[in-house]
């Protein structure tokens, strides 16, 4: 049987509901997009809302399509690096018509065996709906009430909507890198996406300007995203070389190894790149900016480890949010967001 807890999982787990919820995500993300653009223009002072509908417009159509493209794009990479085929990138798994036409078959090959011998009509009812339809949660404890009196039946179930599985110890390195690959690409295209804004409509790039955007893509993909999953898969390989499996000390561990190298030190590792390595590359002194003070955005962009811990720990409706999450670390790259200029407090967006 199942606790509470893990109903209401189950019930967010299922594959038709993650389907369509994984195509109204790029939706969304648009919608998003275009009131960004909107607030960023209405904000503008009047002689400045053209040049900054273009600005703002190049950053949020690269950053959109790049983290849309994001999971089609790193398991091919990550293929390449781990030289073995790659899996299927995870959203197409959520192709709504393959899993109407995986359920029907499952459902149907379930009734028609001996196991489904004495099912009352209510759970054959259930059943007939999952083929098509997203199950409510009382709907799923009456299934998992029922096709719980045999090893068959719990099987069939898990595989109507599958458990949560814990990747193995040879997989967290590929997952996680996976994961990293994924964040960097929506962080590249919104730099990119400042520079052609910039192009545009000054028609030329400024050195300063780009060394901001790429100091802030440093900053975003080393302190929010590539440095929490180390610590996040460290905690995870060290707890799979202990053999524990228990849910609950493996997500605190990742959260553990999140806090410890992305949380305090990805700051830091940041800031000091920026100085001693990015600044001389684009011909400021490496002392040049007091460096990126960690805000409450950055603090709350940390959702995306949560969604990095609930990927790692199987849960399959947290991915399609990812291209939204790393999305937002790529618009700031891209705007060349400095919070400690010279020394002096600013949030101004640099264009």
């Amino acid at each position: 049987m199942i606790s509470s807890m893990k109903m209401y999982g189950k019930f967010l787990d299922q594959p038709l509901l993650v389907s369509k919820f994984n195509s109204a995500v790029p939706k969304i993300f648009t919608a998003g997009a275009l009131f960004v653009e909107y607030n960023e223009i209405k904000k503008a002072p009047e002689n400045e809302k053209i040049k900054t509908a273009i600005n703002t417009g190049s950053v949020l159509t690269a950053t959109v399509i790049s983290a849309l493209a994001a999971p089609k794009i790193a398991p091919k990479i990550i293929s390449k690096l781990f030289k073995k085929n790659a899996k299927n990138d995870e959203t197409s798994k959520f192709i709504e018509k393959n899993i109407l036409e995986n359920n029907n078959n499952l459902v149907d090959s379930f009734l028609k065996s001996d196991i489904s011998k004495n099912l009352s009509e209510k759970t054959k009812k259930i059943l007939h709906k999952s083929k098509t339809q997203i199950l409510q949660v009382s709907e799923i404890k009456h299934l998992d009430k029922e096709l719980s009196t045999s090893k068959d039946k719990v099987n069939f179930f898990r595989k109507l909507i599958p458990d949560p599985e814990n990747p193995k110890s040879e997989e967290i390195l590929s997952e996680i890198s996976r994961l990293s690959v994924f964040g960097a690409i929506p962080v590249l295209g919104g730099i990119v996406g400042g520079i052609a804004g910039e192009k545009l409509t000054t028609g030329k790039i400024s050195k300063e300007k780009t060394a901001d955007r790429v100091k802030e893509g440093a900053y975003q993909y080393l302190a929010n995203i590539f440095l929490c999953n180390v610590g996040a898969a460290g905690a995870l390989g060290i707890l799979e070389k202990m053999n524990v499996k228990s849910k609950s000390a493996r997500v605190l561990s990742m959260l553990t190894g999140i806090l410890l190298t992305g949380v305090i030190g990805g700051s830091i590792i940041a800031n000091y790149i920026g100085k001693k390595l990015i600044n001389p590359i684009f011909g400021k002194d490496k002392n040049e900016d007091a460096g990126r003070k960690p805000e409450l955005l950055d603090i709350c962009l940390h959702t995306d480890d949560i969604a990095t811990i609930a990927v790692m720990s199987g849960l399959r409706w947290i991915e399609p949010l990812l291209p939204v999450l790393y999305g937002i670390s790529g618009f700031r790259s891209g705007i060349g967001y400095r919070n400690n200029i010279d020394g002096k407090e600013t949030k101004t967006n640099l264009y």
